[in-house]
């Protein structure tokens, strides 16, 4: 456990104090990262990121960024923390930038699973992370709260949100994002990407091939959730 590597394992009074934020203020991210940070002495460190990256909304910048973003990856957990990470992905401006506190991105017929939907409707903590695999090589963290909209109700309250014609796909549902921290993802470990030139993607395809089929050879395990 990491409290044994720390020495925090004896007497609850070898736990690192959480130093407190200027004036009182409260300081972005959880109350785990800042007793690591006390205890491995990076808190100087991370203080100057804060200071210097991250934002409580979308900046002008940052808005430019998702909307030309092509996929997303979502993390988000259960009511007991169990945690779920998935993609999504469109043509630029699929993720919907409502205002700079707000975006949402929609949620398509799928495989009927529905984790990520799940989680939120049991914890609406969602983390958002955007990555430009090929021009800039940087990434954007977005973390926040989540909360499912029917398409209908959406478009009620926002009348200006485009429609996808390209696909001729109207999403079901989205997931409305209100904005906590935005933060930079630094370049040093993004890999350049190049797109594939003369290749469409099946989108919205319900073809078991173009979907990928039982690429991971899963079909025919036994699982512990069947009856024999």
């Amino acid at each position: 456990m990491i409290s044994d590597t720390l020495g925090w394992g004896v007497g609850a009074d070898r736990v690192p104090e959480v130093p407190p934020a200027p004036d009182g203020l409260e300081l972005p991210g959880s109350r785990g990262e800042h007793l690591l940070q006390s205890a491995y002495g990076t808190g100087t460190r991370a203080m100057r990121f804060y200071d210097d990256q991250v934002l409580d909304h979308l900046n002008e910048q940052m808005i430019s960024f998702v909307g030309r973003m092509e996929m997303a990856f979502i993390a988000t957990s259960d009511a007991t923390g169990e945690c779920d990470c998935s993609l999504r992905a469109g043509p630029p401006g699929f993720i919907q930038v409502i205002d700079e506190r707000t975006f949402a991105y929609p949620e398509y017929r799928g495989n009927g699973v529905l984790a990520s939907l799940g989680n939120i409707s049991e914890n609406a903590q969602i983390g958002v992370l955007l990555v430009d695999f090929v021009t800039d090589l940087i990434g954007l963290h977005v973390n926040g709260h989540a909360a499912i909209v029917e398409d209908a109700d959406l478009r009620a309250e926002h009348p200006d949100l485009a429609v996808d014609d390209e696909r001729a796909r109207t999403p079901q549902r989205w997931v409305k994002v209100t904005v906590v921290e935005a933060y930079i993802h630094c370049r040093k470990h993004i890999p350049r990407l190049v797109p594939a030139a003369g290749r469409t993607r099946a989108w919205g395809t319900d073809e078991p091939i173009a979907k990928g089929g039982d690429y991971f050879a899963a079909k025919g395990t036994t699982r512990p959730w069947q009856r024999p």
